[in-house]
């Protein structure tokens, strides 16, 4: 069995070999793409055009707009007498936010008093206005502590502590989720054309007349991938630690074991898919649409589970890459140990031995 099993994967080590584009693109597409989406996908928010209307003109609201450009959040594109010219350059686009500080500002920090400030937003795009307004309260809170500060209401102030990613830095958070991402397509992608192209080239009926059993092409046609998609995940785990500053806090073996599990029950429904299709581009399509679209909404990769309709929340359990991201974030971010992630690989052992196990009966009958 086991030979047959190695003979199958040699086998299709030498058709990559041979379709070496395949085989780059195999290796290739999981980093490139870690690349080009690592940078571009991020809920951080920079160069943010500020207006300014300072009608109080003194060095404590000189120091109160100086703390907004200071912070490498704000560029100041425009200084202004009053409010009146502000829904203009909120129409042309010139600023997405303004500071207005009162006449009084001054006055009124002398004098101990509460105080206020007008921080107007643009909210047509509702995610980056409440980035926006969280750069401006963290700002603020902190100009209120100082000695000159902003208000004076409160008696104490809380300091806040945030472990695991002290700088809040988006790309920390979503990096984990877009290689589990990549994996999946890549993965389901590559197997689910494995078959299929036995079946156009006619070497299907070649196979049939050998002794191999299902289990054995299935495992070795499955082998060859795996190794590749191993070596990929390294790769893109590399990557995300040297250039986006990803820490990886936890323990390598178990990331690797985890990472097997989730690439086996990739493969095994990839090659599921091409026992169905009769086609390379009904496979891809078919890979495409049952990977790429549960993966990226519905596995917490993006939005959080918990915010789903609870109807909805059920729907994700069938989806694989929900207990990877998990496990994936719990090693990388946390360093915590399977204690924590077990029941997160136990779902994944589960998922994987159901989908092989259908894809062995299909690959029985076409056997």
């Amino acid at each position: 069995m086991i030979r047959r099993i190695l003979a199958t994967a040699v086998k299709e080590f030498l058709q990559l070999r041979r379709d070496w584009r395949t085989a780059l693109a195999l290796l290739g597409m999981p980093i490139v793409l870690l690349m080009i989406y690592g940078y571009a996908l991020s809920f951080d928010v920079t160069d943010i055009r500020l207006g300014v209307v300072d009608q109080s003109r003194t060095s404590a609201s000189r120091q109160l707009v100086e703390s907004f450009l200071k912070s490498g959040f704000f560029v100041q594109k425009a200084v202004l007498d009053d409010t009146r010219p502000l829904d203009d350059l909120f129409v042309d686009e010139t600023i997405q936010a303004a500071l207005v500080i009162p006449a009084d500002f001054a006055s009124h920090i002398s004098a101990r008093r509460p105080t206020s400030i007008l921080f107007v937003l643009d909210g047509s795009d509702s995610q980056t206005a409440n980035t926006v307004l969280g750069y401006a309260r963290q700002i603020v809170a902190s100009q209120t502590a100082s000695v000159h500060g902003v208000e004076v209401r409160a008696a104490y102030q809380a300091a806040p502590l945030v472990w695991y990613n002290p700088d809040l830095k988006s790309s920390i958070f979503l990096i984990p989720g877009l290689l589990a991402f990549i994996l999946m397509v890549s993965s389901v992608i590559a197997t689910s054309l494995a078959i299929v192209r036995e079946k156009e080239r006619g070497t299907m009926e070649s196979l049939r007349a050998t002794p191999i059993r299902a289990i054995e092409l299935l495992l070795g046609k499955a082998l060859p991938y795996l190794v590749i998609g191993s070596v990929s995940a390294a790769g893109s785990l590399f990557l995300a630690w040297f250039l986006f500053d990803v820490p990886i806090r936890g323990s390598l073996l178990w990331l690797a074991a985890v990472t097997v599990l989730f690439l086996a029950g990739g493969l095994g429904w990839g090659i599921f898919i091409s026992t169905i299709a009769e086609t390379q581009q009904l496979a891809f399509q078919l890979s495409l649409l049952s990977s790429m679209l549960p993966t990226l909404l519905l596995s917490g990769f993006i939005f959080p589970i918990s915010s789903m309709p609870r109807a909805l929340q059920f729907v994700t359990l069938i989806f694989p890459a929900r207990y990877y991201i998990s496990a994936l974030r719990s090693i990388v971010l946390k360093g915590v140990g399977p204690e924590m992630w077990w029941m997160q690989a136990v779902a994944l052992i589960i998922y994987g031995s159901i989908v092989l196990t259908l894809a062995t009966i299909r690959m029985v009958r076409s056997l």
